[in-house]
């Protein structure tokens, strides 16, 4: 049995543990290894790390400068993998985790999906985890997948002038195409969309995430360690104020400014409220032409609340649907900030300038996620009783576990025949 001195840094002090059966693990779009760091919590150890993004890769060969890294996975077989890795083809892999581009299937872009470069780059990493065939495959996405279809149809080729949607023209069909790929290869599937929140992190996340296992068996759903009201006799989700509270000024100095202009509306805003919050006459002025268009555009001029968890962090702090400006100061959320919300340790050295870093981290999975992952798989090669809370609140969406979401999409999987799509690898193209 493996026997290891395990040691993570969680603000300001070093906690030194001994765990026992350090599992191997291989990780894909690994982005500056906020997952890694929640697994490796856990117990995991990881042999490998992939990216393509030149500032995610200093940053991992700055803060594990032992870990083999390489770049796109599209360029590798899985025996190149191994060897990299230094596995035996013998021996075998505990896990293969990774979240694939999600462009290509985001409510927010053109959802083209598989036909997507970075759709493709997502078949590769099925072909490349089920080759190498660990015991666990875990894949995380965004929200989006749950919906996006198979094939995408133009919308200006749809409508009472065009035949009806093609079974794989239908919402579902990414994600049931990714179920019944890997169901096919012998591997038990579950998955649910989860907040972050639920499992410690001081922030309101949603990801997919599928967890595929080789025994045949679907694993039951993660553990919740926290929930919203304190429900199941859980402790309450942990706030901004809990994350970011004693970060000085000299640690805060490294962020973003706002334009001037925007600064008269947040001198009027206080913790948690956002453009709605104006006097009228300042909504008006503020807004422009978006004060008449639709949605709640809650991201415009928002201040983010101390007493809550943070909203999802974005790539950048100071865009202005997106804005998450610190609770009472006159500015964003610093790279310091942003690092502690997304559960990084203080000592993390991310590399590149201050746009890069907050793109990094802002693309990141919580380290909560990361290590409520590696319990559960943990518990279930172990063989261990896992806890299931009935009835729980995952996220804020229904029919989101792969219970209930296959049984509104049963026509998805009427069709049993393998759907074969074609990969394609454009030239200098990094997805």
């Amino acid at each position: 049995m493996d026997h290891i001195k395990f040691i993570r840094y969680h603000k300001h002090k070093t906690v030194t543990k001994e765990i026992d059966n350090i599992l191997k693990y291989l990780s894909f779009f690994s982005g500056a290894l906020g997952l890694d760091l929640g697994l490796e919590d856990s117990g995991f150890e990881p042999l490998l790390a992939c990216e393509v993004n030149k500032h995610c890769i200093s940053t991992i060969k700055k803060n594990k400068p032992d870990l083999p890294v390489i770049g796109d996975i599209r360029d590798y077989t899985a025996s190149e993998i191994l060897d990299i890795a230094g596995i035996d083809k013998s021996d075998n892999v505990d896990l293969i985790v990774g979240g694939p581009p999600c462009q290509a299937f985001s409510t927010a872009g053109a959802r083209k999906s598989f036909e997507d470069e970075r759709g493709n780059v997502f078949l590769k990493y099925l072909e490349i985890a089920t080759d190498i065939a660990p015991n666990f495959i875990v894949i995380e996405n965004v929200r989006g997948l749950l919906s996006a279809p198979l094939k995408h149809r133009p919308h200006t080729q749809r409508g009472d002038d065009f035949p009806s949607l093609e079974s794989d023209e239908q919402p579902g069909g990414a994600l049931a195409y990714i179920v019944k790929y890997l169901e096919s290869k012998g591997y038990g599937v579950s998955f649910n969309l989860y907040n972050s929140a639920n499992f410690g992190s001081p922030q309101i996340r949603e990801r997919v995430i599928i967890i595929a296992s080789r025994d045949g068996k679907k694993i039951p759903y993660l553990v919740p360690t926290h929930s919203d009201n304190e429900e199941y006799g859980l402790p309450a989700w942990k706030t901004t104020r809990d994350a970011i509270y004693d970060l000085t000024a000299e640690k805060n100095a490294e962020h973003l400014e706002f334009p001037e202009k925007r600064h008269k509306y947040y001198k009027q805003l206080g913790p948690g409220q956002y453009w709605k919050h104006l006097p009228i006459e300042m909504q008006k002025e503020a807004m422009g032409n978006s004060f008449n268009s639709g949605g709640g555009k809650t991201g415009f001029y928002r201040r983010v609340a101390w007493d809550k968890p943070a909203p999802t962090l974005v790539t950048s702090p100071i865009m202005p649907a997106t804005s998450l400006a610190h609770p009472e100061e006159l500015r964003p959320l610093s790279v310091a900030e942003y690092a502690r919300l997304q559960e990084f340790p203080d000592n993390w050295d991310f590399q590149g300038k201050i746009l890069e870093k907050y793109r990094q981290i802002g693309n990141a999975v919580p380290g909560s996620v990361g290590k409520a992952i590696g319990n559960l798989l943990r518990m279930h090669k172990n063989n261990e009783q896992i806890p299931e809370y009935a009835n729980f609140k995952y996220s804020r969406y229904r029919d989101t576990d792969n219970v209930s979401w296959k049984k509104k999409h049963q026509s998805l999987f009427a069709d049993t025949t393998n759907t074969s799509i074609t990969m394609q690898k454009q030239p200098n193209n990094k997805y």
